[in-house]
């Protein structure tokens, strides 16, 4: 793993990588990233991006807070919002890539580009992490989309955010 790689001269640097997403409404498949990201590397910054020209059904606040009661617990992961470019925040947070999770080739056609942008930019890397098959078709799209109708997505989204989502419907 990438944990604690040592330099020359015996300094230690900390690898700190950046998972970032709308995450409206975080869901167990992004939980999973999210973990298998943080036994790879020392620190996992989930970023909540603000859009203020997106459309979303929890605000930048409620979604952190719901990924902190999600995620929180987890060791070396820390919950923050961003906006504007995901390089620069990344730069000033020393973030040395991002990870994403992909379901599949949809996922990849859009990720490759922003990575080889992001690589182009400053030089950020991106891990792309296969999703748990038996997260492959979720989506915080679809998951608002069944819960409006009044599906159940109980086995889809963690506890604290079936609660917040029945309460918005």
């Amino acid at each position: 793993g990438a944990r604690g790689r040592a330099r020359r001269g015996g300094s230690v640097t900390v690898v700190r990588v950046v998972c970032p997403g709308s995450f409206d409404p975080v869901t167990l498949g992004h939980v999973d990233v999210v973990r298998r990201a943080a036994a790879l590397f020392d620190e996992v910054v989930v970023a909540v991006g603000t859009n203020p020209s997106k459309s979303q059904l929890f605000t930048p606040e409620e979604r952190m807070d719901l990924l902190r009661r999600t995620v929180g617990d987890i060791p070396g992961v820390r919950v923050e919002g961003f906006s504007g470019l995901l390089v620069t925040w990344c730069a000033e947070q020393g973030v040395t890539a991002v990870v994403k999770g992909l379901r599949g080739a949809k996922d990849y056609d859009y990720e490759e580009p922003m990575a080889h942008m992001n690589a182009h930019l400053t030089g950020l890397d991106t891990v792309l992490l296969p999703t748990h098959p038996q997260w492959s078709y979720v989506s915080s799209s679809l998951v608002k989309e069944v819960a409006r109708g009044g599906g159940d997505v109980s086995d889809l989204v963690p506890a604290v955010v079936l609660e917040a989502l029945r309460a918005r419907h």
